[in-house]
Order: C-alpha cells, then sequence, then structure tokens
C-alpha cells in the first residue's frame, strides 16, 4: 500500500521541516542515544499510524511529545544493560531469549483480535486508547492533541477499555 500523492505531499511539507529541529532536541535533551535515525523512523512511523486514525491538528507538537516518550523507552530498554565484552567462555553460556515461531504467532494472534477489539470502539474512544497505548502519550498530551479535558481523556480510555473487555468476553464465549 502507498502512500497517495497527497499524503507523500503533506509528510513532505508539514514534517519533514521539523527534522532538523527534532535532531537537535535528541542531541541536546538526549545524547547518548546512538541511533538518532531509527528513533525518527518509529516517530514518522507512529505519526503516519495516528494520522490514518484522525487529522493531526498540530503535528510539531505532537512529534515532539512523540520523539520525547521515544527516547524514554529506549533509556528504559537499555538501562542496566551491560556492555562489556563477551568473552568465549561466556559466549557459551548465553541463550536465545527471542521468542519461537509459536510464541510470535501467538502474539500476531493476540494483536489481532485486540485490534479487532479496538476497530469496534466509537472513534474518540479509539484515538484515545491509540494514543496512549500505541503511542505512549500522557493523558496532558492526548487532551492537547485531541483538544479535550484530561478528564475527558480518562472518561474515553475506561469506557474504551470497559467495551474493549466485553468484546474479549464476547469472543471467549462465542469459541466455547
Amino acid at each position: 500500500m502507498s502512500p497517495s500523492t497527497e499524503e507523500s505531499r503533506w509528510f513532505t511539507e508539514v514534517v519533514l521541516p521539523h527534522e532538523p529541529a527534532l535532531r537537535g532536541f535528541l542531541r541536546h535533551r538526549f545524547p547518548a542515544i546512538g541511533d538518532v535515525d531509527d528513533l525518527l523512523q518509529d516517530a514518522y512511523a507512529r505519526l503516519w499510524r495516528a494520522r490514518l486514525v484522525n487529522p493531526i491538528e498540530n503535528p510539531k507538537a505532537f512529534l515532539f511529545s512523540l520523539v520525547r516518550n521515544l527516547a524514554y523507552d529506549h533509556y528504559r530498554r537499555t538501562r542496566g544493560i551491560s556492555l562489556a565484552p563477551i568473552t568465549h567462555e561466556s559466549a557459551a553460556n548465553v541463550f536465545d531469549e527471542r521468542p519461537s515461531a509459536a510464541e510470535h504467532a501467538s502474539r500476531e494472534q493476540e494483536r489481532e483480535i485486540l485490534l479487532s477489539a479496538v476497530r469496534t470502539l466509537p472513534q474518540r474512544c479509539r484515538e484515545v486508547i491509540l494514543l496512549r497505548y500505541m503511542d505512549g502519550l500522557s493523558y496532558k498530551e492526548i487532551a492537547a492533541q485531541l483538544n479535550i479535558s484530561p478528564e475527558t481523556v480518562k472518561v474515553h480510555l475506561t469506557k474504551g477499555l470497559r467495551r474493549c473487555q466485553e468484546f474479549f468476553h464476547a469472543a471467549e464465549g462465542s469459541s466455547s
């Protein structure tokens, strides 16, 4: 699925002009992040997905919040990782922690069920759920993005999660 000319133009004219400022922001606030390109690529992909759900009123603010959250996630993931070289003796003790093909297939199936549940939500609930759990935005950031109050964000989250839970129970009941 290739992006339309209009979508490409939007990305080129509205998003890409912020890249130098985003890079500067990351170098200044998060100097230990080695691969800024990967982080920006992830941010662009998430921005694109979010735009498919709903128009983004302030792409610059959205991007900076997204990049900041991705940088924090990067630090959380890498905290405590030892960068000591692996010797031949210690290499023998290393085992593969990647998920097996069965685990991967199971996770993909769970992801599809979750996406099906999210697709059944009213539009505003769906937007709030995706911004919170897919993009990691805070209540305040979601409120600013959608031009609603943080309390309304909480209401939509609660409503959306309750409806997803009902979806799962209904799916569970029909598969028995």
